[in-house]
């Protein structure tokens, strides 16, 4: 069966004016992963990003050879625009600066989103899943043995929890343990379509040569 890598994009900005940008260690991380698929000898045929800075900026510090894709499915969700429509505009500073309380309180707005709340929000929940599969079909439809994508978390959880076939919930309990850098593997072939291995995240480079058949 071919391969399917998906590695989420490294440290964004959080905090700052423009998110989309990768902080110095997001640069690093993207780097030291891009070492370990090279030391690993996982060569991809292709080469897929969304459309954001922070997708496409992970990708080059990667150093892959290779012409890149664009499928913007694999964006992730406008956490933004959704805290925003929850808020009436007027997001509080302590969802904005500090780590736990904005993941909390986004967890429980995804939760919301996918029961069809949030009305006014600029996507809704069964267009986000439906651009996920989208992107999915895209990366997949191919003859290219080894195809790697750099997306983000929420898109993730959700092509995880679909080729489980789980309640819409574990899309953001999944969302919430994708790493940055963190690589996720699936196999496909024609139909097929599941994950295998474990999602790792590399962190140093005295991981570089481990096996991406290990992961």
């Amino acid at each position: 069966m071919a391969e399917l890598l998906v590695i989420r994009h490294g440290q964004a900005s959080f905090g700052a004016d423009d998110y989309d940008a990768l902080s110095e260690v997001g640069h690093e991380q993207a780097r030291l992963v891009g070492e370990t698929l090279r030391a690993a000898g996982w060569v991809p045929d292709r080469l897929i990003t969304g459309s954001l800075r922070r997708q496409q900026d992970t990708l080059t510090a990667m150093g892959l050879d290779g012409s890149r894709e664009e499928h913007p499915g694999f964006n992730e969700y406008d956490f933004h625009d959704l805290l925003a429509v929850r808020f009436d505009g007027k997001v509080p500073g302590p969802v904005k600066r500090d780590r736990r309380t904005h993941f909390r309180t986004l967890r429980d707005t995804i939760l919301d989103w996918q029961q069809g709340g949030l009305e006014g929000a600029r996507e809704s929940w069964a267009h986000f899943e439906a651009r996920v599969e989208e992107a999915r079909r895209f990366a997949t439809d191919t003859k290219a043995r080894r195809v790697l994508v750099i997306s983000s978390g929420g898109v993730i959880g959700q092509l995880v929890a679909r080729a489980l076939a789980s309640p819409k919930p574990m899309m953001m309990e999944l969302n919430l343990q994708m790493k940055n850098s963190s690589i996720t593997r699936f196999v496909f072939s024609g139909p097929q379509f599941f994950p295998t291995g474990i999602q790792c995240r590399v962190t140093s480079s005295s991981r570089r040569a481990r096996s991406v058949a290990d992961l």
